[in-house]
């Protein structure tokens, strides 16, 4: 087996899962890790029912995963709910993988701009009586929020997986480039800007962007080009 194959990558699908679908097929990965924005009619293991049985399906949440209860709904109530990285480091394939799953957004924090709020209990204690509630709606659960942010800091792994990229491209963030170094990391991979390449940063860490429907191996090399979208 080709050892940089034994982990895909996949970008954004925006519900077309079949280059992954044939990536697995062709490559025949210990597992797959999904960047987001999946734009799920349906939930996400019937999307993959195809390769369930042949590889360890992991993923993040992308910004589209929170634009509907439905998209919501098939993502996070879906059976492969246990299977997010988010915010956590999990051993895939012998590798330590991070997940950081959102974006960041202005109404909550955008570095390197200080966050509005400190935490999500902060946010929800703001709100004005009669706009009380016990959690948060969609379009503040995609967010990156500051305090979860730090608690990855304070960990290690080999690669982080991110929804929103670092520093590496003009519309990434420095904050995660930082986050990088600060976990030890040697790559980063990421989707969510519709386009394959790679480029170092500090700390000789590879970044790898994953384009939309398009799939990477370890070695950031495109095993599938996906498609492109205007």
């Amino acid at each position: 087996m080709d050892l940089a194959k034994k982990i895909l990558f996949a970008g954004d699908p925006h519900g077309n899962f079949q280059p992954l679908i044939t990536a697995v097929h062709q490559n025949q990965p210990q597992a797959v890790v999904l960047l987001g924005d999946y734009d799920l009619d349906r939930p996400l293991e019937e999307a993959l029912t195809e390769i369930a049985g042949l590889t360890e399906i992991w993923w993040i949440a992308g910004n589209h995963d929170f634009e509907t209860p439905a998209k919501y709904r098939n993502l996070f109530h879906s059976a492969l709910a246990g299977n997010s990285l988010h915010l956590k480091v999990t051993e895939i394939a012998g590798i330590r993988i991070a997940g950081l799953g959102g974006i960041f957004m202005g109404r909550v924090w955008y570095p390197p701009q200080a966050p509005k709020w400190a935490s999500k209990q902060h946010y929800l204690n703001s709100l004005k009586p009669h706009l009380k509630r016990n959690d948060l709606p969609l379009k503040y659960q995609c967010a990156i929020w500051h305090d979860e942010f730090h608690t990855l800091t304070q960990q290690k792994a080999d690669i982080l997986v991110t929804h929103e990229a670092p520093g590496s491209h003009k519309h990434g963030f420095h904050a995660i480039s930082d986050l990088a170094v600060q976990m030890g990391v040697k790559q980063v991979f990421h989707g969510h800007l519709h386009e394959n390449y790679t480029k170092m940063i500090k700390h000789n860490i590879k970044v790898c962007g994953v384009a939309n429907a398009a799939v990477a191996d370890l070695a950031g090399n495109v095993v599938s080009e996906g498609v492109k979208i205007a």
